[in-house]
């Protein structure tokens, strides 16, 4: 257990990729990797020192979600608040970072949300099927410890909750903006509350492992012009399935 929260101590610290709100140095790592040609996900542990574990770790993130082995994995609860949109595009996604007051109880611990963001088309595969985006809500327990909630977005019927990012969404990249719009998170679960657990990475560089993963099984909905708004600025941010390896992969429900 020790190292295993050393391991997410050390996630968050190199974290900067993912969450650009937790360090300002975020930015000139990004510009070392993309989705596709020479800087794409096959070359992202050659890419610099600390991208190592992106090709050598053993616990990567995403997976294929299938087979799960049925368990009660502990509670899962939200306090999330309605906050104002925060909202910035940087150049992988479009992420909505989180003013302090906000929490989900994960397995009986804490964790703060720090922001959310978007891939297209889903990271996560659900036995075999991929659907059209992929919701990741990040967390951090006060001991630095990192959980993402992962909610997957198929074609259905509109979504008011995107729907008002989506109107404030950047076309390009840009440093964070305040908006008028406010949100309360908690919109963008699923009524089902069945799901996966595991350990396993960012999944963007540096790919740290000792990420707690919450996957729901239930897809929310978005409307085709939805999701087509989203893929006519992000043709394409989404990592290729990683090993289950010696992994443990919990299901409920």
């Amino acid at each position: 257990m020790h190292d295993r929260r050393s391991a997410l101590r050390l996630a968050f610290g190199a974290a900067a990729a993912l969450c650009p709100l937790c360090d300002a140095g975020g930015a000139k790592a990004a510009e070392k990797w993309s989705y596709d040609g020479d800087t794409g996900p096959q070359a992202w542990g050659k890419l610099a020192p600390e991208f190592q574990a992106c090709s050598a770790g053993r616990e990567q993130t995403p997976i294929d979600l299938k087979d799960g082995i049925r368990a009660e994995p502990g509670i899962l609860s939200y306090a999330y608040k309605r906050m104002p949109v925060r909202i910035l595009n940087n150049g992988h996604t479009i992420q909505v970072n989180c003013p302090a007051g906000s929490q989900a109880q994960i397995a009986g611990q804490t964790y703060d949300l720090l922001q959310y963001h978007f891939h297209h088309p889903s990271e996560h595969i659900l036995s075999g099927q991929r659907f059209e985006l992929e919701l990741h809500l990040v967390h951090r327990s006060k001991a630095g410890e990192l959980a993402v909630i992962g909610v997957f977005i198929r074609g259905g019927q509109a979504n008011p909750t995107l729907q008002s990012i989506w109107q404030v969404m950047p076309a390009k990249a840009s440093p964070e903006k305040w908006t008028s719009v406010s949100v309360n998170p908690d919109r963008l679960l699923p009524p089902n509350s069945t799901y996966f657990r595991y350990y396993g990475s960012l999944t963007t560089p540096p790919c740290s492992e000792g990420v707690l993963w919450t996957v729901y099984k239930q897809p929310i909905e978005a409307s085709e012009a939805q999701l087509r708004q989203f893929a006519q600025i992000f043709a394409n941010t989404s990592r290729p399935i990683q090993p289950l390896n010696r992994r443990f992969l919990l299901a409920t429900g």
